[in-house]
């Protein structure tokens, strides 16, 4: 009767597979256990300084207020100057170009920066170069600005400065 024994019943009885060891680490391990030991040491020094890597090299950050203020001043004449030129002056698309660089750099650096994020004076910057950058994008660096939509990035321009002056 024990032959009758079903295939199934014999393949649930049975151990299960254990995954097959590389023969490179067993063999080096076996002949030289401080090899092993100093590998595994050496990368979890590693997967460490990897991961701490990032927060030493992390780009500058404004070096002080005072570099935040100067450099948004410059971006507000910037900004100032390029929306108000002429349709048909022929330095617009260079000035355009300027601009976009110029603003996507103060983005960029100060976006990170958690002490000016509740600030009056980047909350309205940031929506003034919003507002011009998406323009330029989406009608080309020689669209004139609409009166209504300069009307109010030069108004948050404004009040952008006046929130400068008062260090906010």
């Amino acid at each position: 009767m024990a032959s009758l024994i079903s295939p199934t019943a014999a393949a649930t009885t049975q151990k299960p597979l254990t995954p097959p060891r590389s023969r490179i680490t067993t063999t080096a391990a076996a002949a030289n256990p401080t090899t092993s030991t100093a590998r595994r040491n050496f990368l979890s020094l590693s997967a460490i300084a990897l991961f701490l890597a990032p927060a030493a090299a992390e780009p500058a950050v404004a070096a002080s207020d005072d570099e935040y203020v100067k450099e948004t001043e410059e971006v507000i004449s910037k900004v100032k100057s390029t929306i108000t030129l002429d349709k048909t002056d022929p330095n617009v698309a260079t000035a355009v170009a300027e601009l976009r660089e110029t603003s996507n750099s103060w983005v960029a650096k100060y976006r990170r920066e958690k002490a000016l994020l509740g600030r009056a004076s980047f909350r309205d910057m940031y929506s003034a170069l919003n507002a011009v950058s998406g323009h330029y994008i989406s009608f080309g660096p020689t669209a004139p600005i609409p009166a209504k939509r300069r009307q109010r990035i030069l108004e948050e321009m404004e009040t952008a400065e006046k929130a400068l002056l008062r260090g906010r």
